[in-house]
């Protein structure tokens, strides 16, 4: 079976001097492409780095994570900026995220409306990254409805409501990882109504390890288990899981 790990950081801090094994590993479980989130300038060179010399089993992001836009975010965006001729495969993860408060909300959506007009240019895919900012997300969306924009909406744990309200606005998917395999899961429990063929898997590592190892740190290799769980909440074999999965990702960022 093959798998693609379609949001990770494998230059994170969490992995320093593992980062070999982390992919190894990967490789051996049947993940063959694992995608880079960018996150900002502090963290870009490293990632561009490791992902340049593996280019067969890695692929980069180029965005600004709404975690880093404050009122210095157009310095920010100009140091991203630098790497736009270096190979990327989705403007990500960018998005709105409020959770630590909405201080620089304004920031936030000013710097997602930006980065959603680059994505348009240079005619990528978005990775959103969406956190307690549901309706100024679809506010600011609403403006982009028909002229191509698509994506994912990273790391989904929200409502088959929500699902079916991103489907209104084109070709979106959603990225699922171990949260659906959390108990009491919203997300988990609407797995069987999302359908196949708009579903991506993602880890989120070294964040969001699914059970039976939540608490520890989580990593590319365990994509399977998420795959497996799905397949398991629809009705499904692991390989059907698998392919079709991988073929979505391919379709929203390749070619790689």
């Amino acid at each position: 079976m093959e798998f693609i790990d379609t949001h990770t950081h494998i230059s994170d801090e969490a992995f320093a001097g593992e980062e070999e094994a982390i992919i190894s590993r990967a490789l051996e479980a049947g993940v063959t492409r694992m995608i880079q989130a960018d996150v900002d300038s502090s963290e870009r060179e490293p990632m561009y780095k490791l992902v340049e010399s593996h280019p067969e089993c890695l692929s980069a992001m180029l965005g600004l994570y709404p975690g880093s836009v404050h009122s210095d975010w157009r310095d920010e965006l100009d140091a991203m900026l630098l790497y736009k001729e270096r190979k990327f495969c989705a403007v990500g993860e960018i998005g709105l995220d409020y959770h630590y408060g909405a201080e620089d909300a304004e920031y936030q959506k000013e710097a997602l409306r930006v980065q959603f007009d680059l994505a348009l240019e240079w005619g990528k895919p978005v990775n959103i990254h969406l956190r307690e900012a549901t309706e100024d997300f679809f506010t600011i969306l609403d403006d982009y409805r028909g002229r191509g924009l698509r994506g994912n909406l990273h790391a989904f744990s929200g409502s088959y409501e929500t699902f079916c309200r991103i489907q209104k606005y084109g070709d979106w998917f959603v990225g699922l990882g171990g949260v659906i395999t959390f108990k009491n899961s919203g997300i988990g429990k609407a797995v069987p109504d999302i359908p196949l063929d708009r579903i991506l898997l993602e880890t989120d590592a070294p964040y969001l390890t699914p059970v039976p190892y939540r608490g520890k740190r989580n990593e590319s290799s365990m994509i399977p288990i998420i795959a497996s769980f799905i397949a398991e909440r629809k009705g499904l074999s692991p390989e059907v899981v698998a392919n079709q999965t991988t073929n979505n990702a391919k379709v929203l960022f390749g070619p790689f």
